[in-house]
Protein backbone atom coordinates (compact mmCIF):
# COMPACT_ATOMS: atom_id res chain seq x y z
CA UNK A 1 0.00 0.00 0.00
CA UNK A 2 1.32 3.44 -0.88
CA UNK A 3 0.74 6.76 0.76
CA UNK A 4 0.10 10.05 -0.94
CA UNK A 5 0.66 13.38 0.74
CA UNK A 6 -1.46 16.29 -0.40
CA UNK A 7 -0.43 19.80 0.54
CA UNK A 8 -3.13 22.41 0.97
CA UNK A 9 -3.16 26.15 1.53
CA UNK A 10 -3.60 26.97 5.20
CA UNK A 11 -5.61 30.05 4.18
CA UNK A 12 -8.09 28.59 1.72
CA UNK A 13 -7.79 24.82 1.99
CA UNK A 14 -7.20 24.54 -1.76
CA UNK A 15 -4.87 21.78 -2.92
CA UNK A 16 -1.37 23.02 -3.70
CA UNK A 17 -0.23 21.52 -6.99
CA UNK A 18 3.45 20.70 -7.60
CA UNK A 19 3.73 23.61 -10.06
CA UNK A 20 2.20 26.14 -7.60
CA UNK A 21 4.52 28.67 -6.05
CA UNK A 22 4.14 27.94 -2.34
CA UNK A 23 4.71 30.89 -0.05
CA UNK A 24 5.59 30.47 3.61
CA UNK A 25 4.03 33.09 5.88
CA UNK A 26 5.48 33.35 9.39
CA UNK A 27 3.10 34.94 11.89
CA UNK A 28 5.22 36.71 14.50
CA UNK A 29 2.51 38.52 16.44
CA UNK A 30 -1.27 38.23 16.50
CA UNK A 31 -3.82 38.66 19.30
CA UNK A 32 -4.77 34.96 19.04
CA UNK A 33 -1.17 33.70 18.88
CA UNK A 34 -0.36 32.17 22.26
CA UNK A 35 2.70 29.94 21.89
CA UNK A 36 5.09 31.96 19.73
CA UNK A 37 5.52 32.30 15.98
CA UNK A 38 3.85 29.86 13.57
CA UNK A 39 4.14 29.25 9.84
CA UNK A 40 1.38 28.96 7.28
CA UNK A 41 1.54 27.80 3.66
CA UNK A 42 -0.30 29.65 0.90
CA UNK A 43 -0.16 30.27 -2.81
CA UNK A 44 1.54 33.37 -4.15
CA UNK A 45 -1.83 34.59 -5.45
CA UNK A 46 -3.35 34.35 -1.97
CA UNK A 47 -0.76 36.64 -0.41
CA UNK A 48 -0.09 39.05 -3.28
CA UNK A 49 -2.51 41.60 -1.81
CA UNK A 50 -0.84 41.50 1.60
CA UNK A 51 1.45 44.42 0.71
CA UNK A 52 -1.58 46.53 -0.25
CA UNK A 53 -3.10 45.87 3.19
CA UNK A 54 0.04 46.96 5.03
CA UNK A 55 -0.60 49.55 7.71
CA UNK A 56 1.74 52.32 8.75
CA UNK A 57 2.11 51.57 12.42
CA UNK A 58 4.19 52.65 15.35
CA UNK A 59 5.33 49.99 17.80
CA UNK A 60 6.20 51.47 21.17
CA UNK A 61 7.14 50.25 24.61
CA UNK A 62 5.64 51.92 27.64
CA UNK A 63 7.90 51.77 30.70
CA UNK A 64 5.72 52.55 33.69
CA UNK A 65 4.49 50.97 36.92
CA UNK A 66 1.61 49.11 35.20
CA UNK A 67 3.80 46.36 33.76
CA UNK A 68 5.25 45.22 37.07
CA UNK A 69 8.70 46.32 35.94
CA UNK A 70 8.26 44.95 32.41
CA UNK A 71 7.56 47.32 29.51
CA UNK A 72 4.20 47.10 27.73
CA UNK A 73 4.38 46.82 23.95
CA UNK A 74 1.72 48.78 22.07
CA UNK A 75 0.99 48.90 18.34
CA UNK A 76 -0.99 51.82 16.98
CA UNK A 77 -1.39 53.50 13.64
CA UNK A 78 1.37 55.92 12.78
CA UNK A 79 -1.16 58.74 12.37
CA UNK A 80 -2.54 58.14 15.88
CA UNK A 81 0.97 58.19 17.30
CA UNK A 82 1.92 61.28 15.27
CA UNK A 83 -1.11 63.13 16.66
CA UNK A 84 0.31 62.74 20.18
CA UNK A 85 3.09 65.24 19.34
CA UNK A 86 1.45 68.65 19.82
CA UNK A 87 4.51 70.89 20.25
CA UNK A 88 6.77 69.68 17.43
CA UNK A 89 5.87 67.46 14.45
CA UNK A 90 6.53 63.78 15.21
CA UNK A 91 8.99 63.43 12.28
CA UNK A 92 11.15 66.20 13.75
CA UNK A 93 10.75 64.84 17.29
CA UNK A 94 11.94 61.38 16.20
CA UNK A 95 15.01 62.83 14.46
CA UNK A 96 16.15 64.73 17.55
CA UNK A 97 15.12 62.27 20.27
CA UNK A 98 17.70 60.48 22.41
CA UNK A 99 18.78 57.15 20.88
CA UNK A 100 18.14 53.95 22.82
CA UNK A 101 20.88 51.38 22.66
CA UNK A 102 19.69 47.79 22.47
CA UNK A 103 20.77 45.64 25.41
CA UNK A 104 24.07 43.90 24.81
CA UNK A 105 23.57 40.36 23.66
CA UNK A 106 25.00 37.77 26.01
CA UNK A 107 27.66 35.60 24.47
CA UNK A 108 25.97 32.42 25.56
CA UNK A 109 24.66 30.89 28.70
CA UNK A 110 26.32 31.74 31.96
CA UNK A 111 28.99 29.20 32.84
CA UNK A 112 28.07 26.91 35.73
CA UNK A 113 30.03 27.27 38.95
CA UNK A 114 31.44 23.78 39.54
CA UNK A 115 32.51 24.91 43.01
CA UNK A 116 28.88 24.63 44.16
CA UNK A 117 27.07 21.48 45.21
CA UNK A 118 24.61 22.08 42.35
CA UNK A 119 27.33 21.54 39.70
CA UNK A 120 30.21 19.77 41.47
CA UNK A 121 31.26 16.54 39.76
CA UNK A 122 29.53 17.28 36.45
CA UNK A 123 31.67 16.37 33.46
CA UNK A 124 33.50 19.42 32.06
CA UNK A 125 36.68 20.19 30.19
CA UNK A 126 38.06 22.82 32.53
CA UNK A 127 40.32 22.18 35.45
CA UNK A 128 38.79 21.06 38.72
CA UNK A 129 39.09 23.71 41.41
CA UNK A 130 40.00 22.75 44.96
CA UNK A 131 36.49 23.77 46.04
CA UNK A 132 34.88 21.38 43.53
CA UNK A 133 37.25 18.55 44.49
CA UNK A 134 36.52 19.12 48.19
CA UNK A 135 32.74 19.03 47.59
CA UNK A 136 33.04 15.80 45.60
CA UNK A 137 35.24 14.17 48.29
CA UNK A 138 33.07 15.28 51.22
CA UNK A 139 29.66 14.75 49.63
CA UNK A 140 30.31 11.99 47.09
CA UNK A 141 27.00 10.18 47.71
CA UNK A 142 24.97 13.37 47.27
CA UNK A 143 26.97 14.38 44.18
CA UNK A 144 26.51 10.94 42.60
CA UNK A 145 22.78 10.89 43.36
CA UNK A 146 22.36 14.28 41.67
CA UNK A 147 24.44 13.16 38.68
CA UNK A 148 22.46 9.90 38.35
CA UNK A 149 19.15 11.81 38.57
CA UNK A 150 20.35 14.06 35.75
CA UNK A 151 21.40 11.06 33.65
CA UNK A 152 25.09 11.98 33.84
CA UNK A 153 28.07 9.75 34.56
CA UNK A 154 28.82 9.37 38.25
CA UNK A 155 32.12 9.95 40.00
CA UNK A 156 33.76 6.55 40.49
CA UNK A 157 36.49 6.48 43.19
CA UNK A 158 37.80 3.25 41.62
CA UNK A 159 38.41 5.07 38.32
CA UNK A 160 42.04 6.29 38.45
CA UNK A 161 41.15 9.34 36.33
CA UNK A 162 38.35 10.34 38.72
CA UNK A 163 40.53 9.64 41.78
CA UNK A 164 43.24 11.92 40.38
CA UNK A 165 40.79 14.61 39.16
CA UNK A 166 38.98 14.96 42.49
CA UNK A 167 41.79 13.94 44.89
CA UNK A 168 39.93 10.81 45.98
CA UNK A 169 41.88 8.20 47.97
CA UNK A 170 43.33 5.59 45.62
CA UNK A 171 41.17 2.48 45.58
CA UNK A 172 42.81 -0.56 47.12
CA UNK A 173 43.31 -3.37 44.62
CA UNK A 174 40.57 -6.00 44.77
CA UNK A 175 42.14 -8.97 46.59
CA UNK A 176 39.40 -11.36 45.44
CA UNK A 177 40.74 -11.26 41.87
CA UNK A 178 43.93 -13.31 41.45
CA UNK A 179 46.78 -11.52 39.72
CA UNK A 180 47.24 -12.44 36.08
CA UNK A 181 50.41 -14.12 34.96
CA UNK A 182 52.60 -12.17 32.59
Amino acid sequence: MGKKTIHVSDFSGTVLRPDDEVVRVVVLEHPDLVAGPVQLDATAAEVESIDDATLDVAVVEIHDHHGGGEPRRVVLTASEFDAMATDVPMAQLLKTAERVRPPKARKGAEKPDYGTIEHAGKPHRGRVTEEEARLVREQLDEVNKRLADAGLRQVDPADPEHALRYGLPAAAPDSSVPPTAS
